[in-house]
């Protein structure tokens, strides 16, 4: 099955039930989840805007905007600012473990790509400096980069490194993930400190996001270590919460 510029086939929709007890905004949410889980509507496919989709079935556009609502809060279709509804992979969930966003979404095979914001050497401020066991003032590496899985943005991340493990490239983070950049340096992250949370958006992360002005972002702060017990990295990070969740294991003592 494939799209044409953004038209859903008709006949996706052929047995709607319009008498039943079966909701019709189910019914059509239902259709449109089924062909995104069987892989029928790719991710990347756009979906016609909600008018043009209830005029050609013959329903209301509350019944539409409700069944795209239920596919967008289930992760699977997105709403984008100037581009419209588009299909997701499905939001990523996480385990709360010491592996980066690029290796995960590489493993679900959701296609990350990375836009270097920043990359630049600034002096470490008390809070930074306090974290990486660093003097006030030393030389950091400050690196701001939005991730995008499938084209999509998932996320926003700040790190800061030591300069003695931070000879890195902007090109480099722009095809490969922080940690699998620096395991290729021999630096291999042990344990870290982790707080996560959630606030309403900054300054230009909700338009970096494509989300709502002060929309609602999880966060995630990491301080990771090598084997010896140094910081090589510190991470303040804030995501998407309709496309990203953590996932715990908790376990009875």
């Amino acid at each position: 099955m494939t799209t044409h510029d953004g038209v859903l086939p008709a006949d996706l929709f052929m047995d709607l039930d319009r008498s039943g007890p079966m909701p019709l905004y189910f019914q059509v949410s239902s259709r449109i989840e089924n062909a995104i889980t069987s892989g029928e509507l790719p991710a990347g496919s756009r979906l016609e805007n909600e008018v043009a989709l209830g005029e050609r079935l013959g329903l209301s556009r509350p019944t539409i905007r409700r069944a795209i609502q239920e596919l967008v809060d289930k992760g699977l279709l997105v709403r984008r600012r100037g581009i419209g509804t588009q299909v997701v992979h499905g939001p990523v969930s996480r385990k709360v473990e010491l592996t980066s966003l690029f290796d995960d979404l590489k493993s679900g095979d959701q296609h990350p790509t990375t836009r270097v914001l920043a990359h630049e050497v600034i002096p470490a401020d008390e809070h930074i400096a306090d974290d990486l066991g660093i003097a006030v003032g030393d030389p950091v590496t400050h690196l701001r980069r939005l991730r995008l899985a499938d084209d999509v943005p998932v996320a926003l991340l700040q790190n800061y490194l030591p300069t003695a493990v931070a000879d890195l490239s902007g090109d480099d983070f722009e095809e490969f993930g922080l940690y699998q950049l620096l395991r290729g340096r021999g630096v291999t992250m042990r344990v870290a400190k982790q707080r996560i949370g959630a606030r309403a958006a900054r300054d230009d992360e909700a338009s970096l996001l494509e989300i709502e002005p002060r929309g609602a972002v999880l966060t995630m702060s990491r301080t990771a270590y090598d084997a010896s017990g140094r910081a090589v990295e510190v991470g303040y990070h804030c995501y998407r919460p309709d496309l990203y969740s953590f996932s715990v294991t908790l376990v009875e003592k």
